[in-house]
């Protein structure tokens, strides 16, 4: 696994995030596009996220976000129309790359891209984002291509499902990767220092979906029945206990990210307290541990 030598632990949260509210008017994260349209989707078009230049002595220095796309059941897989992977993209990934840049010392990458996990090119990046595994459907390649990033010290963040059955799911195909007891998830604590890092949150943070959150009680942060009302953080972590995968379940971080500018209240609720404050102290719990 390549680690970002620039990256070591220079990781500084500055201000707060109140302090870039004012950023809203330029009314980003209207909507995503639905769908992947190719290998990798032109992001000339940025959707009114700002761009920045990288250092061309450090381009393999900087921070990526990484999205994979997965093979799922039920029709919606690799096909033109993208799939459960393809979630929120590509305007979560722009927006929180951007924020990342913005409010932290660390340099990224302002064009995040999309990898299958059976691509050798995975190991030239240490975080690995899913979204959606609800309906996931792991091909024996990348079972045996997932296990073998993670163990090489690669680090997943899963997002966005809910329920039992989507974490059923989830989990019977996690499992294939990693079948032993030993890593079994586990369930964090809020005094676990994912929660505390950068940002020191008072909860375990709940993202509803923008529609949700609107349509909803305003205090209501869970999405459809009973089953959904908890929200869980999970790790799983390798024979010497680092953390490999962090699962986010009952929540739906991305769409924090990708919605901030549709709406001023669903932001400072969900976007601004939320989604970006776990989203910064998840990447920067992964590149220093």
């Amino acid at each position: 696994m390549k680690r970002m030598t620039r990256l070591a632990v220079v990781f500084v949260a500055v201000a707060c995030l109140a302090a870039f509210v004012a950023a809203q008017e330029r009314g980003r994260g209207r909507r995503g596009y639905g769908g992947y349209r190719g290998p990798q989707f032109d992001l000339s078009d940025r959707r009114g996220v700002p761009d920045w230049g990288v250092d061309n002595q450090f381009k393999s220095d900087v921070f990526t976000f990484v999205r994979v796309r997965y093979s799922s059941y039920g029709g919606r897989g690799y096909g033109r129309g993208g799939g459960d992977w393809a979630t929120d993209y590509p305007d979560s990934d722009l927006n929180f790359s951007f924020r990342l840049q913005q409010l932290t010392a660390l340099k990224v990458n302002p064009e995040p891209i999309v990898l299958e996990l059976t691509d050798e090119k995975l190991f030239d990046y240490p975080f690995l984002y899913m979204i959606e595994p609800g309906r996931l459907s792991f091909s024996e390649e990348e079972v045996v291509a997932l296990r073998r990033y993670l163990l090489n010290g690669g680090f997943l963040m899963v997002d966005d499902f809910w329920g039992d059955e989507e974490y059923q799911n989830f989990y019977d195909e996690i499992k294939r990767v990693f079948p032993h007891a030993a890593q079994e998830p586990q369930e964090l604590e809020l005094t676990h220092e994912i929660f505390q890092c950068v940002y020191r949150l008072k909860e375990k943070p709940q993202v509803p979906s923008i529609h949700a959150a609107i349509r909803g009680d305003p205090t209501m942060t869970w999405e459809r029945g009973f089953d959904t009302r908890e929200v869980h953080y999970k790790q799983i972590r390798d024979d010497k206990g680092r953390m490999m995968v962090l699962i986010c379940h009952n929540t739906d971080l991305g769409d924090g990210w990708e919605r901030e500018g549709e709406d001023e209240w669903y932001f400072r609720e969900f976007a601004e307290k939320k989604s970006y404050p776990m989203g910064i102290n998840i990447i920067f719990y992964a590149m220093t541990h």
